[in-house]
């Protein structure tokens, strides 16, 4: 009789995993393989300046329990250099600026902390001027209470990212999950000038202003000098649900290329899918590699 029930639990796992698989796969049909679609890509491109956003976490790095340790390979670094040797290129985190710079620790890239919140340009830097200080002086608190009152939940972890507040909870146990998130947000209506909003294992407390990956894409484009031109096209690759703003800015631009990091379905509004970090760097150094291809080609005058 266990030899049945082994037998009828295997069987049952291997409907499951290729159901996934089928969905999986008509979900790809909706969004392919940036990596299989990479000469339609630059075809549409040839001729026109890309201009890349990256997200970091999940993106550049893989995801890991240990928010603090979610460091880049060497491999990953030197594909973002080459790629930024090449194209404008910035990196648009919820990550604190600080935290992202030096994980990434590159010098020819553009960096957006904290949902593009703050942001360094070798020219000027924005941090959401008229209401900055503010800001950080509600943040510190709180963090304290939020400190303290997810205390007993083990696992859980509240991380300053400066303009912004991240409750992780991907090493609380699943039974103690919808608690955390109860206790955040009692927390939270407790300041009616920020909201709460979700990424992977993780709840994002942010202020509640118009600023977003969305609205730091716009402002980078503008500080790059292309919103006044016509021969551009942003590339944005993001795995999670704040970078899907940033997504639908593309998208409203009639242009350009939105890439969801995924390995499972999942509602986007990105045109085109990689699958992991490791396809990110595979992509980027294609990119960089047609590049140089495609400058080695122009005649010399």
């Amino acid at each position: 009789m266990g030899l049945l029930t082994e037998s009828a639990n295997n069987n049952h796992e291997v409907r499951e995993l290729e159901d996934g698989l089928d969905s999986y796969g008509t979900w790809l049909e909706k969004h392919p393989s940036a990596l299989d679609s990479f000469e339609g890509m630059v075809a549409v491109a040839d001729g026109k300046k890309l201009v890349l956003f990256l997200d970091y976490d999940g993106t550049l790095s893989p995801i890991v329990n240990d928010p603090n340790r979610a460091f880049m390979s060497d491999a990953m670094r030197s594909a973002v250099r080459e790629a930024a040797s090449l194209f404008p290129t910035a990196i648009v985190s919820g990550r604190s600026i600080d935290k992202v710079n030096d994980f990434v620790k590159l010098e020819n890239v553009v960096y957006a902390g904290s949902h593009g919140m703050d942001i360094s340009t070798p020219s000027a830097s924005l941090k959401h001027q008229d209401e900055g200080h503010q800001i950080q002086s509600v943040d510190e608190q709180i963090i304290e209470v939020l400190e303290k009152k997810i205390k007993p939940i083990k696992g859980a972890m509240v991380e300053d990212n400066r303009f912004c507040v991240s409750v992780h909870y991907r090493r609380v146990n699943q039974e103690d999950v919808d608690t955390l998130k109860e206790m955040v947000h009692s927390t939270v209506k407790a300041y009616p000038n920020f909201r709460i909003s979700g990424g992977k294992m993780v709840m994002e407390i942010r202020p509640s202003i118009n600023w977003n990956k969305g609205r730091a894409l716009e402002y980078l484009l503008d500080t790059f000098g292309f919103n006044s031109s016509s021969d551009f096209l942003p590339l944005y690759i993001g795995d999670d649900k704040t970078d899907e703003d940033a997504f639908e800015v593309i998208q409203g631009l009639g242009r350009g290329f939105p890439i969801i990091v995924s390995s499972v379905t999942r509602d986007t509004k990105a045109s085109y899918s990689l699958h992991d970090p490791d396809e990110v760097m595979e992509f980027l150094l294609r990119l960089a590699k047609w590049k140089k291809e495609a400058e080695s080609t122009v005649p010399k005058i």
